[in-house]
This record gives C-alpha cells, sequence and structure tokens, in this order.
C-alpha cells in the first residue's frame, strides 16, 4: 500500500512594501533594505503551535529576496507614487507546494499584497487561512482574495480545529472563532475556550533559529547583541482605548507566570539570541493583580542573570510605573515614579537590562484627552527623568499628531514642550541616543476612532497603502490639512539624536 503523504502547512511572512516615487525615493512605514530581518515573534509562536497539535508547519519567509515589483499607483500630496514589493518574487511560489497555506497580515497598509498573494496560492484550488488585526477588522477583502477562512481568534485556540476541518478531518473541537467562506451556516465568532499564553509551547530550537532577527527599530544593534530572539509574555490588556482593536478580541488579561518567562528566555538563548525584545501591548498589565510587581523584578531578574539585553518595541504604560499604578482612588492617584521598578524596567549596566525602549509618549501635553493612560506633563517629566537616569541607552520617543483640534499653535507648543524634555534628558544622560519618533493619527479599521474619523469627514484617503501607513499623513484637522501635519512630522523628526 503506498505511503500518504503528510499534509504540510505553509505559513507565509509577507514581503516589504514601499511607495516608491519617480525619483526612486522611497515613502513608506518600512524603510526598504532596512527591515527584512526583524525577529518573527507571531510566526514563532504559530509555528510551535500548530508542532505541538501534530501539524506540519513550514515557513516561507518573502521578506528574503531581492525582487522588486509594482502592484498598483497611488497619488499623495500631488505626487503619484508606484506601490511596490521587496523580497521573494510572489508568482515563484508554487500553490501546491503545501497541503494548506496560513498568511497573517496586521497592518491596512498591507492589505493589498495579502490578498495579491492570497489569488497567486488559492488559484490552484489550495485552501489559503487567513489571520491578523486586518483580516479580523476588514474580512471582505481577504475572503473575495479567495481565502477559505479568516481566524478571528487571537490565542491560537482556533487554528487545530480548523486546520482539521479544512484537511477534511473531524475537528478536535468544536469550530468557533473564525468565518469560513462561502457558507451562511458561521461558526460562533467568539472562541468557546481561549488558550492561555501559560500554554502556548516552548518553541524548539529549530523553530526559533527561522524567526531570530539581526534588526531593531530606529537601533543599529552592536555584533555582541546579535542576535535577535523574541517573546511575547501576555495577551490582552486592561485598557479600553478607542484606538485600539485589542477590546474588541475579548482577551481579557492573560499573563505567562515569572517561571513560564524565564523558560521562553533560556530557549531563545540557548538558539543564539543575545537580545529578546518583548512584543506585549501590556507588560505592565500583570501589576494591577495581587504578587504583579514581584513578578516583574522576578521577570526583569532573570533576563538579567541569562546577561541578555531587553527591549520595548511596543512600549510599557508610564502610568503603571509609579507608585499608583495607574489607579484612582477617590479621584486621585499617586504619579511618584517607582524607581526600583523602572530601574528594573529600563535599567541599563552597559552589558545586561534593557537596551533600546519605544516610549508611547503620545501626546504627552497639549492632547492627552484623547488617552486616558497618559500623565499629566510634569509627572509625565519627571518619570522620563528617572527612565534616563536607569541609563538606557536607546529610547524611541513617540508622539502623534493630527488629531481634530490640532493647529500650528498647538503643534508649536508641542515641539518646545519635547525639545525642553530632550534637553532635560540629555543633562541626566548624555549619552543616550534620544530619537522623537512623529507619527501621523491613522485610525485603525474597526476601532472607535475610525468610526469617529469616518464620520468627521476629516479622512482624506480611503486606499489602504496610504491610510495604513503612519509615514503618510491621511487625516485633516479642523485647521491644518493633512500635507501641513506631513510638514510638522518632518519637523518634529529633528528633535533628538540624528
Amino acid at each position: 500500500m503506498a505511503l500518504q503523504k503528510i499534509p504540510t502547512i505553509g505559513l507565509i511572512e509577507l514581503p516589504l512594501i514601499g511607495l516608491l516615487d519617480r525619483g526612486g525615493t522611497f515613502q513608506s512605514e518600512l524603510e526598504i533594505n532596512h527591515y527584512n530581518d526583524y525577529p518573527l515573534v507571531s510566526k514563532q509562536i504559530l509555528l510551535s503551535n500548530l508542532r505541538a497539535a501534530g501539524f506540519d508547519a513550514r515557513l516561507i519567509d518573502l521578506r528574503k529576496g531581492d525582487h522588486q515589483e509594482e502592484y498598483g499607483r497611488v497619488t499623495w500630496r500631488n505626487t503619484e507614487y508606484s506601490k511596490v514589493y521587496l523580497g521573494g518574487r510572489i508568482q515563484d511560489l508554487d500553490p501546491l507546494a503545501h497541503t494548506v497555506w496560513g498568511i497573517t497580515n496586521n497592518f491596512a497598509a498591507h492589505r493589498e499584497i495579502a490578498c495579491l498573494t492570497i489569488k497567486h496560492l488559492a488559484n490552484e484550488g489550495r485552501p489559503v487561512i487567513v489571520g491578523g488585526s486586518d483580516a479580523i477588522a476588514e474580512p471582505q477583502p481577504y475572503l473575495a482574495a479567495g481565502a477559505a477562512a479568516i481566524v478571528l481568534d487571537k490565542s491560537g485556540a482556533a487554528n487545530a480545529p480548523l486546520l482539521d476541518f479544512i484537511l477534511g478531518r473531524a475537528p478536535r473541537e468544536e469550530l468557533s472563532g473564525v468565518i469560513l467562506a462561502n457558507t451562511d451556516r458561521q461558526p460562533p465568532a467568539r472562541i468557546r475556550h481561549l488558550l492561555h499564553p501559560q500554554d502556548w509551547p516552548i518553541p524548539d530550537k529549530s523553530v526559533i533559529e527561522q524567526c531570530l532577527g539581526t534588526q531593531y527599530s530606529g537601533t543599529s544593534m552592536p555584533k555582541n547583541r546579535l542576535k535577535l530572539g523574541s517573546v511575547m509574555t501576555e495577551i490582552g490588556c486592561d485598557r479600553h482605548c478607542d484606538f485600539c482593536q485589542t477590546p474588541d478580541y475579548r482577551l481579557g488579561y492573560r499573563a505567562m507566570s515569572p517561571e513560564r518567562v524565564l523558560s521562553w528566555l533560556v530557549a531563545q538563548k540557548e538558539a543564539g539570541a543575545r537580545s529578546v525584545p518583548n512584543y506585549s501591548d501590556q507588560f505592565l498589565g500583570r501589576i494591577l493583580k495581587k504578587g504583579g510587581r514581584n513578578d516583574i523584578l522576578a521577570i526583569m531578574r532573570s533576563s538579567r542573570e541569562l546577561e541578555l539585553a531587553i527591549c520595548w518595541p511596543n512600549g510599557l504604560e508610564l502610568k503603571k510605573a509609579t507608585l499608583g499604578r495607574g489607579i484612582e482612588r477617590k479621584g486621585r492617584t499617586d504619579m511618584t515614579p517607582d524607581e526600583e521598578l523602572i530601574e528594573a524596567l529600563w535599567g541599563w549596566d552597559g552589558k545586561t537590562g534593557c537596551y533600546a525602549a519605544y516610549i508611547p509618549a503620545e501626546r504627552p501635553v497639549f492632547g492627552q484627552e484623547n488617552y486616558a493612560k497618559l500623565l499629566p506633563w510634569q509627572d509625565h517629566c519627571r518619570i522620563m527623568e528617572s527612565i534616563a537616569r536607569a541609563g538606557v541607552p536607546n529610547i524611541r520617543y513617540g508622539i502623534m499628531i493630527g488629531f481634530e483640534d490640532d493647529s500650528d499653535e498647538s503643534l508649536l507648543r508641542l515641539e518646545e514642550a519635547v525639545s525642553e524634555l530632550y534637553e532635560r534628558i540629555l543633562a541626566i544622560n548624555a549619552s543616550v541616543n534620544f530619537q522623537v519618533t512623529p507619527l501621523s493619527l491613522v485610525p485603525i479599521p474597526g476601532t472607535p476612532q475610525w468610526n469617529t474619523v469616518c464620520n468627521s469627514d476629516l479622512l482624506r484617503f480611503d486606499d489602504p497603502s496610504i491610510f495604513g501607513n503612519f509615514r503618510t499623513s491621511v487625516v485633516d484637522t479642523r485647521y491644518l490639512d493633512y500635507g501641513k501635519i506631513a510638514d510638522w512630522q518632518a519637523h518634529l523628526m529633528r528633535i533628538g539624536a540624528p
């Protein structure tokens, strides 16, 4: 009897994208040729989950390669741009190479290239499963491109039953947390049983090695800090910000234990990592639970004992690093910086600790009403000074502009305040690489902010390659058009280290 071929699952990492003008200059959220070797945290989690569930899952990284191809055109600020992708050639993929294909896309800017990939792979009849934030928010373009199913669950629990179903097997659990193509009878949209990060399988060495990187956003990593591993030690968030999709995922807040985090860090180091970015959106959420502060200190102590450099690419909520933890009691909270906690999170001794951190300042002054999680300006400055004293050598300071009430006057005051803060930071740590990263307001589909902006008639573009890109402003304010916001982005970027 002939041996039955074991089905394989091909997991696609999409190629890089950019907008190219006639002079050959890129205008893109991804600087072409600079971001093709980030560590792949979500693929690491997905590969290990699927393999532990008994599937032969394999990574196809389309970021690798030097093929450049135009896939459309768009006009922004009276300049026509070519939409291009760079990496492996999509048409070179054999649609029959794997039994099932998987594509993850979290960003609207990548929607078109994801759909082009889906169309190519589905052309020979092999099913393509799609997940990620943008597909959850706007599933129809992906289904129209030929996707067999959309995964709505962010915990990983829906993946194995869905693959059983797609492969014609009896699902190990009743389907939920997915959308199926070409059927009127849909499974429940909400997953029945979430998968806790504590129960994510520790990836084996071969998986981690495939997902290691050599690049980190905005920072040149020294050779002795390469390669970069990656972890995500929590899912969900305790906040309900109107610009974020996470509250709609109904994950609650679920965090790994310090012992489990240590196991992940050990696995990263054994696979060759010397630095480990933690991609959690709300690492400090655990501080709200009994014993949470001690857990944070234990995790950071473990990373130091392993001589790993930790990075915070998504930032940490500064309000939770105060003695009051951001919890209001009788309308008040203690904004005093928790110096021991700050030292643990952002401290660097030249060898271990925090090597690079994104600070989600958002609107630290003049516009705070848009963010409930922000500290008052003076308290913000005080905690930033504490972070500078802790010694973190690389800070990307993210600010958001383009709100409805933004004007030249309010942005000028923002510039003055941030410039003054930069000088105060330098006075404490003259060697810090402090970079201001001004981002334009980009409403994310599916969020309350998206609905508000669309209803305001201030959104100027409906092309996802534009409105999904933090580098290309897309929203007018009541006083400034989107082009002026773009000018302010370029202007504010001059604050800080070159």
